[in-house]
């Protein structure tokens, strides 16, 4: 008997040993670098103005990340991602400190599609990555709302399907921002909670055609609040819903893209209840096989107020090799009565004042 389980065990090993032998898996390590100085105007109610290495951005966020998948065979693979986001000026984990703050979620990819579970990036942040050409740029659209290049779901379950030239997509978040960890558009809501089904939950959605010349995209996005949670949403009733129309276009080399995001918050106390548009324009043309100038133009306004503002900002990048490229920023951003966003990303601005600035950095890729 006692051979019999000892032969039936190391036939099983054996099985197991030439299945982990068979599959094809990879593990690759990937992230940017980036980081520069930044002038800004206006810096403060006084009208200073000051000189920094920023925190958040420079052309790209800084991060480090750790990509793997592995072939299951007949089409299905394993897949995972780890990503940490990194603060440049002094070296601190981004996200509010979280050690995965970008992306830590697993799942499987086959012919119908990618399912995910855990932390990951919604379909907000799908939506704008073609139709917006500056990006996560320092001056850019995130400084108006600082949520489009941060939009993730924390406990979320995601999917991702290309069928020809269209593009689906939704997560559903059980609790967003488990972690009380801060960071640009956290909520600071309690995550998972027992007997409320909307207690700080988050569903996104996203529909959109592209192909060579031109491209449109569909987005919505709604996460609801809860006891504790930030920027009034302190209760399950309450709201911050976000819907986006992008698109692009190719003349010859030139892409033209713009869009506008629709955004209605209902809090709990009505000082913090928010009805704006964002729309947004812009262009990426080549001057030279290695240089690049982007330009685009913003306008925030909030429905029954006077606090508008409005971006625009020149962008010029010289790439010293695939991996590597300096730029040039200039910006300005114009606050019409209590506005009061500042033009860098993460940066502060006096009440009602307009700012002006220019930035410069050097980006790698690995």
């Amino acid at each position: 008997m006692k051979k019999t389980v000892l032969g039936g065990a190391i036939a099983m090993i054996g099985v197991l040993s030439a299945h982990a032998a068979n599959a094809q898996s990879n593990v690759t390590i990937y992230g940017i670098v980036d980081s520069g100085v930044v002038y800004t105007t206006n810096s403060n109610a006084a009208g200073d103005s000051i000189v920094k290495v920023p925190s958040l951005t420079g052309s790209f966020p800084s991060r480090i990340g750790f990509r793997g998948t592995e072939d299951l065979g007949g089409g299905l693979q394993a897949v995972f991602v780890l990503e940490s986001g990194i603060g440049m000026d002094t070296g601190t984990m981004g996200q509010g400190n979280r050690l995965f703050g970008r992306q830590a979620n697993v799942g499987l990819k086959g012919s119908y599609g990618t399912l995910t579970v855990g932390r990951q990036n919604n379909m907000t942040f799908l939506a704008t990555l073609k139709s917006d050409v500056m990006g996560p740029n320092l001056f850019s659209i995130s400084s108006i709302d600082p949520y489009i290049p941060n939009a993730r779901s924390d406990n979320a379950i995601g999917y991702l399907g290309a069928y020809s030239d269209f593009t689906v997509g939704a997560t559903y978040s059980f609790g967003r921002d488990a972690s009380n960890a801060g960071g640009p558009a956290a909520t600071n809501c309690a995550g998972e909670v027992a007997g409320n089904a909307k207690a700080c939950r988050q569903v996104t959605a996203l529909l959109g055609y592209d192909n060579k010349r031109f491209g449109v995209t569909a987005s919505y996005d709604k996460m609801y609040g809860n006891t504790g949670a930030a920027a009034g949403l302190t209760t399950s009733d309450s709201y911050d819903r976000r819907t986006t129309l992008n698109g692009y276009v190719m003349a010859g080399d030139v892409r033209i893209g713009g869009g506008v995001m629709a955004r209605r918050k209902v809090a709990a106390t009505a000082v913090n209840n928010l009805e704006s548009n964002l729309v947004y324009v812009g262009a990426s043309y080549p001057l030279l096989p290695l240089m690049t100038l982007d330009g685009q133009v913003a306008r925030h306004d909030v429905k029954d107020s006077g606090n508008d503002s409005t971006l625009a900002v020149l962008r010029l990048t010289y790439y010293l090799s695939k991996r590597t490229a300096v730029y040039g920023s200039i910006g300005y951003m114009r606050n019409a009565g209590q506005a009061a966003i500042a033009l860098d990303a993460g940066g502060t601005v006096g009440t009602g004042m307009n700012q002006s600035g220019v930035s410069t950095g050097i980006r790698h890729t690995f």
